[in-house]
């Protein structure tokens, strides 16, 4: 991967608004709102998990794999946060949350709900989800680590956050209530 700049350090304020756009401006101004620090690295896109195991090994984290999906009837979404390297099999996930047969949702739900394209999908969209239209899935796996990664709603750049400020600053605030599952 080229063109990675460590641009911003743990505990500083927001970065420079030239060149970022307001969804990933309104992400950094919320996370100072709620007092949660984080460490930033921008990069070029990062379309796939694969991609961003050289941004993971900078930021000394394991980056989260983020999935938007659906079920079959598209009447309930979830977001699942789960270790990136951990295989995804819908079948364990469905039956532990109840439900039919989970496939990705479509990329116009993900914008609608969360604000975010393809490519892009963070547990941090869900500042989006004003509406609470969509269930917080975590592997608890996700919670042996202090630290985690994910994006600004943004995909180039990564953030390092705190676990537990995700779980009890940011949740709280969006009114997200997670469900842990074990995958």
């Amino acid at each position: 991967m080229q063109n990675i700049i460590m641009d911003r350090t743990l505990y500083q304020s927001k970065p420079n608004e030239a060149n970022r756009t307001k969804k990933e401006m309104d992400t950094y101004n919320l996370l100072d709102k709620l007092e949660i620090s984080y460490f930033r690295l921008d990069h070029e896109e990062t379309p796939s998990i694969e991609v961003c195991y050289e941004v993971e090994k900078l930021l000394g984290i394991e980056i989260c794999k983020n999935l938007f999906l659906c079920n079959t009837q598209k009447t309930r979404f979830y977001l699942l946060m789960m270790p990136g390297r951990k295989k995804f099999r819908t079948k364990d996930l469905s039956r532990q949350i109840n439900s039919s047969r989970l496939s990705f949702a479509e990329a116009d739900d993900m914008e609608k709900y969360l604000n975010i394209v393809p490519g892009s999908v963070s547990v941090l969209g869900l500042m989006n989800d004003v509406n609470k239209c969509v269930t917080l899935l975590i592997d608890k796996d996700v919670l042996r680590d202090e630290f985690l990664g994910c994006h600004p709603c943004v995909n180039t750049s990564s953030l390092k956050i705190k676990t537990t400020d995700l779980l009890t600053k940011f949740l709280p605030y969006t009114g997200h209530e997670p469900t842990f599952v074990e995958l």
